[in-house]
């Protein structure tokens, strides 16, 4: 049976850091918007206090976790084990997006490594901390992080990789606004 915690204590803290990947869901207003669902990998995910987390927002063929906080702020993380026990942990709470030129970005970049390419920090504000068992979740062993997107980041550099912004990530499938840097005419 699944519990619910105050906080991320440093047990739930050291589960999270133990975990090579998690799972971002985020979903529109709008009853015929998509909902979202994506999973991350690499160094990318920091505990900053009990109840306040941030991950580093790699380049994506869409931007639908930005668009969706831009409009309503909702966003559940999601970390399960692959390896040992079974068990899952969801982080729900309110999410803002940091791009590089926002207040903050900047001193909370440093907390990450910086061979990651980034468009934009997600922080959270987290409301609920929950469990469960993770029963039917199957076994599987981490071999390694892929390095294709880092690699693609470098062959197209920092011009190439904002070009690839301004196309790809100016706004949601529905329409939505969502990387504000390469959509000037995008209401937050």
């Amino acid at each position: 049976m699944g519990k619910v915690f105050e906080s991320i204590d440093e047990r739930w803290r050291a589960f999270i850091e133990a975990q090579q990947m998690f799972f971002v869901a985020t979903a529109p207003l709008g009853a015929d918007g998509h909902v979202n669902v994506s999973p991350k990998g690499l160094d990318t995910f920091r505990v900053l206090g009990p109840l306040d987390v941030a991950y580093l927002d790699s380049t994506g063929s869409g931007a639908e976790t930005i668009a969706h906080l831009r409009e309503n702020g909702r966003i559940v993380i999601m970390f399960c084990t692959f390896e040992g026990a079974p068990k899952i942990l969801r982080l729900h709470g309110r999410g803002e997006v940091l791009e590089p030129n926002d207040p903050g970005f900047r001193e909370l970049r440093e907390a990450f490594p910086t061979d990651v390419e980034t468009r934009s920090i997600i922080r959270v504000r987290v409301e609920r901390v929950s469990d469960s068992c993770g029963f039917g979740v199957p076994l599987y062993a981490f071999e390694s992080h892929r390095t294709q997107l880092p690699a693609w980041a470098d062959r197209k550099g920092d011009e190439g990789v904002r070009d690839y912004w301004a196309e790809k990530n100016g706004e949601s499938i529905d329409g939505l606004p969502a990387l504000r840097s390469v959509s000037p005419d995008a209401a937050e």
